[in-house]
């Protein structure tokens, strides 16, 4: 099996890839290798420089070895190795041990929480994105949908939307998602939000507003999943959780970043007159919340 060959290189495992890539690495590259197999956390936080000097090869070589991986430089190799970690362990925190000190604890969870972030944004379709922003800057009304943690997200956009101007709900009742998805109509706009993109109300209640005509934008971790077959949108924010064991917390930092990133584009749509109701309204707020403390 030759290095480049894209069987080898399991975009999850990038670690177990370098493995079995082994014999047909040059003794070089077999150099950094090694030194990945050791210790991938300590390859993850260091630099191109440090890998070279504890390998005992040159910067270039390492280059190399990214790109004999399949890798597009020594960044996404960083990236791809990052999620090799996540998915190696069964906890969301990564490698946490039971004689990590409370420090180690939160410096993990913030070194997971920023390095899934970062894959999110560069899995994030902005041509998706843009297309979402249109459709709901055009909608009559906006129905967001989402159970569990997923609700969380569905309810802040809730918050947000009535700003700009457009009628929208966001309950969680199963019963009354269900009749809220039926009463949907053409230009009304279903934003479905589901992190694995399976839950079964979720794709129903897709299915249910497309059929009334609705627009359908998907919330979700991937383009092939159940959700997406019923979406005329799908916005991407993939991270590196495994979701088999428990619902972890990036993917909802995920999405609620993705929120944001949705309404502040729909707000950029509205105009300048627009904003300066939204400023004197928040001017407002500021006002009520000083007089409250009084």
């Amino acid at each position: 099996m030759k290095p480049t060959d894209p069987v080898a290189l399991s975009p999850r495992n990038v670690i177990e890839a370098t493995r079995s890539m082994l014999p047909d690495l040059r003794k070089s590259d077999r150099k950094v290798a090694d030194v990945l197999i050791a210790n991938p956390q300590w390859f993850m936080n260091a630099t191109i420089a440090d890998v070279a000097e504890l390998a005992a090869v040159s910067q270039p070589t390492v280059m190399r070895f990214c790109a004999a991986v399949g890798c597009e430089g020594f960044q996404d190799f960083k990236i791809r190795l990052a999620q090799s970690i996540a998915f190696g362990t069964p906890a969301t925190h990564s490698a946490i041990l039971e004689e990590d000190s409370s420090a180690d604890v939160a410096a993990k969870i913030f070194a997971y929480t920023m390095t899934s972030l970062d894959w999110a944004r560069h899995k994030l379709d902005m041509t998706q994105m843009d297309a979402a922003v249109k459709l709901i800057v055009a909608a009559s009304s906006i129905e967001f949908f989402g159970f569990g943690a997923s609700a969380i997200v569905a309810q802040d956009l809730q918050q947000k939307f009535p700003l700009f101007g457009i009628p929208c709900n966001a309950t969680v009742d199963a019963h009354q998602q269900l009749m809220a998805a039926s009463m949907m109509r053409p230009n009304s706009v279903a934003v479905a939000i589901s992190n694995t993109g399976s839950t079964a109300s979720i794709v129903e209640l897709a299915r249910i507003a497309r059929e009334q005509g609705a627009k359908v934008v998907a919330i979700t971790s991937s383009t092939t999943n159940q959700l997406a077959d019923y979406s005329d949108i799908v916005i991407n924010i993939e991270t590196l959780d495994n979701t088999d064991v428990f619902t972890p917390t990036t993917s909802r930092i995920a999405a609620l970043v993705a929120a944001d990133i949705l309404s502040t584009l729909v707000a950029r749509q509205r105009g300048n007159d627009h904003n300066q109701r939204l400023t004197r309204m928040k001017r407002q707020l500021n006002q009520m919340r000083r007089n409250s403390i009084l």
